[in-house]
């Protein structure tokens, strides 16, 4: 018998009543959202995090594979800076995954818009 690993999975969507921000706004919450995202993976509750892109819907803006219960992570991405300014919602769903399937070793993830362009 197989047994399971859950993670939960963090859809991160462009809502459709999103504010409009400038380019300098856009960038500054960009680069919180990612040094949120980058603080979270430090603690060991992100496993796994990026964009999409070539996606069929465009609100789908990235995912998060997180090492905690989908409670937890709702609650992780509510303090979101993104999340906070209402330019992404969370969706939030549990992976079960064969026991061992969800390791992304070494995965360390950029706290910037410049160090993620590098």
């Amino acid at each position: 018998m197989t047994t399971f690993d859950h993670v939960s999975l963090v859809f991160l969507v462009r809502p459709a009543d999103a504010p409009a921000v400038s380019d300098e706004e856009a960038t500054a919450l960009q680069d919180a959202h990612l040094a949120h995202q980058a603080a979270l993976a430090e603690r060991g509750l992100v496993l796994a995090a990026g964009p999409l892109v070539d996606q069929d819907d465009e609100r789908l803006r990235g995912i998060c594979v997180l090492s905690v219960d989908a409670e937890r992570a709702r609650a992780l991405y509510a303090d979101d800076p993104a999340v906070r300014a209402r330019r992404l919602a969370v969706q939030v769903a549990t992976w079960m995954v064969p026991t061992g399937g969800a390791v992304f070793p070494g995965v360390r993830l950029p706290a910037s818009t410049a160090e993620a362009l590098g």
